[in-house]
């Protein structure tokens, strides 16, 4: 992984070796059943609210880190349901609350089930859902989480330029020469444009967050690592929900879901300890602000007032320079070589290749590698340097 991540730019961009590091650190959990056991009991505080959503709990006297022992669970998988026995289970309503626990766990708790695929989800004998298979966890950072909600909600509205704007926000850029801004929004426009259009059956929620992220790649974007884990979960998501309700919408959930969600991060970001924080600031500023407003007013009287703006990088001008004026002392050298063979092959010597005097035969050999080199080392520098757009 590292060495594709040092050698290939596609390989870079997707970040292999980060995203190894994180499967191992994903695998050592999981073989903890004492952090699973952990898991367990906060996902069931967190979907407490969810009362179709059903978690069950470790037995902590008979759990340790090679021993789990939990709840019995009596069901069965969600896809091995008969069409008869889809007749006789609520499935809007748990395909409704299945993805709006989901939506819940990743955007407003920012812990959530990662591995909810069909054998990780039960329909149990009282026709509630339950999450199985804790040691898989994913953990979505605060500030990853608002522009999660953005680009969820843009791909709901169908709102191309929002998507792009929150996509971009989820990225790293390599390399800002080689992103193709109008290229990249275009094709996220065409994708949730696509999205909107097919039929209701075809909805896939998490196809179309991978097919984002696969098209941020090819512009010259790195993604977080949220970003996949969200598509991965959507898409494993999207074969459950619809084993519950064939014509369900995961587009028309998150619209549903997005006022509840909303309330959720307000109501996690109101804490006592954040209010205080705010209010500290706030202070700091109100106090602070007379002081900077008269500094700023007495610079401008006296006309002292500077401002500092950075729009050219004075490295790279130097590294052009001196790549230019490498160039030309090369082609100087390589001009003099041929020169002086030129006038050496008037001087008569008994050393002599191919009939020619062998000082100038050496000579405009070396003057012939000299410019290839030269050209071979022009062709390749420009070829890897893209021109740069305005």
């Amino acid at each position: 992984a590292e060495f594709a991540d040092s050698h290939f730019r596609t390989a870079r961009r997707y970040g292999f070796a980060a995203m190894l590091e994180e499967f191992r650190k994903s695998m050592l959990r999981e073989l903890d059943y004492e952090q699973e056991a952990r898991n367990l009991q906060t996902l069931a505080t967190n979907l407490a609210a969810f009362p179709r959503i059903h978690v069950p709990q470790p037995v902590l006297d008979y759990t340790s880190s090679r021993v789990l022992t939990m709840d019995f669970v009596g069901g069965s998988k969600l896809t091995s349901l008969s069409p008869i026995a889809r007749l006789e289970i609520e499935g809007v309503q748990l395909a409704e609350q299945l993805i709006a626990c989901y939506l819940q766990q990743i955007l407003v708790d920012g812990f959530f089930h990662a591995d909810p695929h069909p054998g990780n989800v039960f329909l149990t004998d009282a026709g509630d859902v339950a999450l199985l298979d804790l040691g898989m966890v994913g953990r979505v950072p605060h500030e990853a989480q608002e522009k999660l909600v953005k680009l969820l909600l843009g791909i709901g509205d169908g709102r191309g330029e929002d998507c792009a704007r929150a996509l971009t926000q989820l990225c790293d850029v390599d390399d800002e020469d080689e992103l193709d801004d109008t290229a990249f929004r275009r094709r996220v426009g065409e994708i949730v444009a696509e999205n909107q259009g097919v039929a209701l059956a075809d909805v896939r929620a998490g196809a179309v967050v991978l097919e984002l992220t696969r098209a941020a790649v090819q512009s010259g974007l790195r993604p977080v690592p949220e970003l996949s884990m969200l598509g991965r979960a959507l898409l494993a998501l999207d074969e459950v929900a619809r084993s519950l309700n064939p014509q369900f919408d995961p587009n028309e959930t998150i619209r549903r879901q997005a006022a509840d969600i909303m309330r959720g991060r307000m109501a996690g970001s109101a804490t006592q300890g954040s209010l205080f924080a705010s209010m500290l600031e706030a202070k700091e500023f109100v106090e602070q602000l007379p002081g900077r407003v008269n500094r700023v007013m007495d610079a401008l009287a006296e006309g002292e007032l500077k401002l500092n703006v950075r729009g050219i990088d004075e490295r790279e001008i130097m590294r052009g320079m001196h790549q230019s004026a490498n160039r030309v002392t090369a082609g100087v050298v390589i001009a003099a070589l041929i020169m002086g063979a030129a006038l050496l092959m008037r001087v008569p010597t008994s050393a002599r290749i191919l009939g020619y005097p062998a000082l100038a035969i050496i000579c405009f050999l070396a003057a012939a590698g000299f410019g290839l080199v030269l050209l071979t080392n022009i062709w390749l520098s420009d070829r890897r340097t893209p021109p740069r757009r305005r």
